[in-house]
């Protein structure tokens, strides 16, 4: 017992130090992002998102070579790795990303052991390490910090709030920046903010900047006598050296737009991720931690989060699985839950005649939107494999339908659909379905928006392939969503021919 408990600890510590070499890396990259926006080096910029996404994978493949080199690791020895998972949480009492180590911890061992094991008493199916009240060790290093404006002034205090973002650059023309932002306070609250402030006034702002392709974001939240929300201060680069603030973001629907699941991972440098996403929950309600985590580039602990929030739903539930609303795919068979909020997509196993590609291929063209900028325009995923689903939670009809075109795809053991590989997108109401119900006004805007979509994806080098209405959504905010990627490609690799 003596030496199984000595092994399991040395096998803990190795799991460990693959994550912490995982998350400094990543860390590395990602405080790079200041320098990079700095001097408007937009190629890095894209390259350092790229190459943050391909990380971990790298890092679950070196650990769990380590381990098997070290510890001549073949079998499952069951007793051995119970032990070692409670080495591992005690490793991670003080830790400051444990849920973070969990998560690698996980993959580490569900990539070498058969999906029977995926239970708590092997992994962390639930979280062991609570990451309430988690703060870095270094007192300069806090997630967050107050300003107070009954002190200084509204102003002043939003001066000291851009100062203290620490950018290196000289800015543009702060004294007329900051006159705009005075305008738009005054808009926004048609002067009431300064009429009646109450003792509690204050901003509270996330000590470090969000980076995300050519821009940068100050976020915060103000709290006034009852009055609640949060904010954020959108910073460009005129890529003459200056830096300048484009607009102020206030409210939950404005800063949804920006931390949408249709948009490129930020960069926000900080050890405790888990206070990063405390506080924006705080002022994004309606995101969920898993969208938050995947939003600061965190997205394994994103899909982490989401199947535990997944199987407390379906412990809650008892709707059935349905085919998803909607004209049905050529090479996706998508269905959904609904009472949850997701669509589930399976690639089938023979495509229609006209889609001349294979399930390789696919897969493939769904990692190039994961490493690409979605510029608000393109949905992310999420990427699954060996998901379990009761069968009696799958209406017949969607099973039937499943069997007859996906059936390499899955199998039924002991009452239960194991999905073999499987995307999870949020769902969104079909362009053409929407379009059939709405208003003249609400088709003129959204049908602009749907042309916007388009160009904004050309800007981004995507060309969809397809630009059927079927092929888009409708997000809750209104806005166009891309989500059909089986004939995506980059513009520079398309031949544009005239029409004759």
């Amino acid at each position: 017992m003596e030496a199984s408990t000595g092994l399991s600890r040395n096998i803990a510590n190795t799991i460990l130090e693959g994550f912490n070499r995982h998350f400094s890396i990543f860390q590395q990259i990602t405080s790079g992002a200041r320098e990079r926006f700095e001097k408007a080096d937009w190629h890095a910029v894209h390259a350092s998102s790229r190459e943050r996404i391909t990380l971990y994978d790298q890092r679950i493949r070196e650990t769990i070579t380590k381990v098997r080199e070290l510890y001549r690791i073949e079998g499952l020895d069951a007793e051995l790795w119970k032990d070692t998972k409670l080495c591992y949480m005690r490793l991670l009492s003080y830790h400051k990303q444990p849920e973070l180590a969990e998560t690698f911890y996980n993959s580490v061992f569900c990539h070498q052991f058969d999906r029977v094991y995926y239970t708590n008493e092997f992994i962390f199916v639930r979280n062991a390490i609570s990451t309430d009240y988690i703060e870095s060790t270094d007192s300069e290093r806090v997630s967050y910090q107050c300003y107070y404006p009954n002190e200084i002034g509204l102003i002043a205090a939003i001066s000291q709030v851009i100062q203290q973002a620490g950018f290196t650059a000289p800015f543009e023309n702060l004294e007329r920046d900051m006159r705009s932002i005075r305008k738009a306070i005054v808009k926004r609250f048609r002067g009431k903010l300064a009429r009646k402030t109450h003792l509690n006034f204050q901003l509270s702002v996330i000590c470090s900047p969000f980076f995300r392709n050519k821009a940068a974001y100050i976020v915060g939240h103000y709290i006034n006598g009852r009055e609640d929300e949060g904010f954020a201060l959108a910073v460009l680069n005129n890529e003459q050296g200056q830096l300048y603030i484009d607009t102020l973001l206030i409210g939950e629907k404005q800063l949804s737009i920006v931390f949408s699941y249709s948009q490129a991972y930020f960069m926000i440098e900080h050890q405790v991720p888990s206070a990063i996403v405390d506080f924006l929950q705080k002022i994004l309600p309606e995101r969920t931690r898993s969208e938050l985590y995947s939003s600061i580039g965190l997205h394994k602990q994103g899909k982490s989060d989401f199947y535990r929030h997944f199987l407390h739903h379906m412990r809650h539930s008892s709707d059935k699985f349905v085919i998803a609303p909607g004209i049905r795919g050529m090479v996706m068979m998508v269905f959904t839950l609904p009472s949850y909020r997701y669509v589930f997509k399976i690639i089938k196993d023979k495509f229609a005649p006209q889609k001349e590609f294979t399930r390789k291929v696919v897969a493939e063209k769904y990692q190039l939107v994961k490493r690409h900028d979605r510029v608000g325009r393109m949905a992310d995923m999420l990427e699954y494999s060996d998901v379990s689903i009761p069968q009696d939670r799958i209406h017949p009809d969607l099973l039937k339908e499943l069997l007859d075109t996906c059936a390499s795809s899955m199998a039924i053991i002991d009452g239960k659909v194991i999905f073999k590989h499987l995307y999870i997108e949020r769902r969104m109401i079909p362009l053409n379905m929407y379009l059939e119900t709405a208003t003249e006004a609400q088709l003129e805007r959204v049908i602009r928006d749907y042309g916007d979509a388009i160009k904004q994806l050309a800007a981004a080098n995507i060309f969809p392939g397809d630009f059927l209405y079927k092929n888009f959504g409708v997000t809750q905010l209104g806005r166009v969503v891309f989500y059909d990627y089986d004939e995506i490609s980059y513009m520079t690799e398309c031949n544009f021919r005239k029409i004759p």
